[in-house]
């Protein structure tokens, strides 16, 4: 055997493995002594000059080589990616932006909201490096073993699902508002609820993303139409005693409530290993990044603007139910399939990430087999169901966004995006100038780049406990004051 042909192969986040003694996965460069981090020493023989690496990439991708395979995942483009990042982002969330600006005054407000959108296009970025650096992470879960081994993996995988489930419910909820507001609220909400959580579930089903992807066009469409009817709404019929203030002096606690709404409406992040697992060339991942935050952050800054200037501080969240009630009708009616749609898509990726894991490399996951089918069936429904029990079981929108926002949003938006760069660049795998570079070395090669992400993992780190300070007590100071109702209560 030559000095270049060693036994090596590589191991996913999924597998445990024992790094053989003197082979260190953070100065292994050398190409006869050693084998970059998540390789180790094994029987199968191993040549490094492949084009692609140390092993070629459809080697170590999520779902491996598809040729010949009945179902199909990579398929993606990059604007259908962009379509279906838009379709889950820009939805009910921007809806509470007025009511955020309102509490802080619009020169805080729309430097908080655009701030926040370069903000989360930076963290994007870099989610993109850690993913085209590890193409067999397909959710946070995986990217966690990497990090930090099985533990870490358990927790962000439940958080993932978790957060998935918590914004389907919201979207449950903004269909619940939706529904009452068209039928004057002559059913109990309980019923609303239920009703728009059927086509939710059918719509999630799919097993792959493509068949979601076609149904986000006329999504985005819908929204972006919604925003611009209640702009127009709210400027030929403005509040009569509505008043702009450049800036309000605001509780930490006030403030920092406002602060959770634009985090959540920036907050996709955790669905985007997903996608870009599905994308014939996740190399053009970031052209679709770029299509999303340069829309979502405009969209969102001019949105939250005309609907505070025309609706004053008495701006509700959402920010439709201010208008007179025919327009609150007409701009409900038309964002209804893009909740409808962010609902299914949130469900479908909580559904995915089990399915995944459970099937990873294995027959069921690309070809019909029973097995496959109903697994897919039965966690299907069980991500709807757990949404339909949380969208009732807290039935106050607001509230319902600052939870999923402050435990884990900001950890998946923001946050964790610091502690990808940093694991890569300590392994060498910076895209700068200090590539190739191992450990302290690269962190103090690249100064600028390793203080701007240690401060994103303590931004997120902060909006992660004074957030989810701030929202339980919004919870308990409702429901002390009977201001929220009983669960499962019309």
């Amino acid at each position: 055997m030559s000095s270049f042909e060693k036994n090596y192969d590589y191991r996913g986040p999924g597998d445990d493995v024992v790094e053989p003694k003197g082979l260190s996965a953070t100065q292994s460069g050398n190409l006869i002594d050693g084998a970059p981090a998540g390789y180790h020493g094994t029987s199968i023989r191993y040549y490094p000059f492949t084009s692609c690496g140390w092993l070629t990439m459809i080697d170590r991708d999520v779902f491996g080589n598809e040729e010949g395979a009945d179902i199909k995942y990579k398929t993606l483009s990059w604007p259908l990616v962009a379509v279906l990042m838009i379709a889950e982002i820009v939805s009910n969330g921007m809806l509470s932006l007025p009511a955020a600006t309102a509490v802080v005054g619009i020169v805080p407000g729309v430097i908080l909201i655009v701030f926040l959108g370069i903000f989360a296009l930076y963290t994007s970025l870099v989610l993109i490096d850690f993913k085209l650096n590890h193409p067999e992470v397909h959710n946070m879960g995986d990217a966690g073993k990497i990090l930090g081994g099985p533990i870490l993996r358990e927790i962000l995988a439940a958080g993932t699902v978790i957060f998935a489930i918590c914004a389907t419910g919201s979207q449950l909820l903004a269909g619940q508002i939706t529904l009452g507001v068209l039928s004057d609220n002559k059913l109990c909400l309980m019923w609303y609820t239920g009703i728009f959580a059927i086509p939710t579930l059918i719509l999630s089903f799919p097993r792959t993303l493509d068949q979601l992807s076609w149904l986000c066009i006329p999504s985005c469409i819908c929204i972006l139409v919604a925003g611009l009817v209640g702009m127009a709404a709210a400027g030929a019929h403005p509040a009569p005693e509505r008043h702009v203030d450049i800036a309000r002096s605001a509780s930490f606690y006030d403030a920092f409530v406002s602060i959770t709404n634009p985090v959540f409406s920036y907050a996709g992040h955790f669905m985007f290993f997903i996608l870009i697992s599905e994308m014939k060339r996740p190399q053009d991942a970031k052209k679709a990044a770029w299509v999303l935050q340069v829309f979502a952050t405009t969209f969102y800054a001019v949105f939250a603007i005309v609907m505070y200037v025309y609706l004053g501080p008495s701006v509700a969240s959402p920010a439709f139910s201010s208008l007179p009630t025919k327009w609150a009708k007409a701009t409900y009616g038309i964002a209804l399939p893009n909740f409808l749609i962010a609902g299914s898509l949130y469900s479908h990726t909580a559904a995915k990430l089990f399915f995944i894991r459970l099937f990873r490399r294995t027959r069921h996951l690309h070809q019909h087999t029973m097995l496959g089918w109903g697994t897919w069936t039965v966690l299907i429904i069980l991500a709807n169901g757990a949404a339909f029990v949380l969208a009732v079981g807290v039935p106050i929108f607001a509230y319902l966004v600052s939870i999923a926002a402050s435990l884990f949003a900001s950890w998946y938006t923001y946050g964790i995006a610091g502690a990808f760069w940093l694991y890569d660049a300590w392994h060498g795998l910076d895209k700068g100038h200090v590539r190739g570079t191992y450990g302290m070395r690269a962190w103090t090669g690249s100064p600028v780049k390793t203080a701007v992400n240690m401060a994103t993992f303590l931004a997120g780190a902060f909006i992660c406990v004074a957030g989810t300070y701030v929202s339980v007590k919004l919870i308990v100071d409702a429901y002390n004051s009977g201001a929220v109702g009983e669960p499962f209560a019309c």
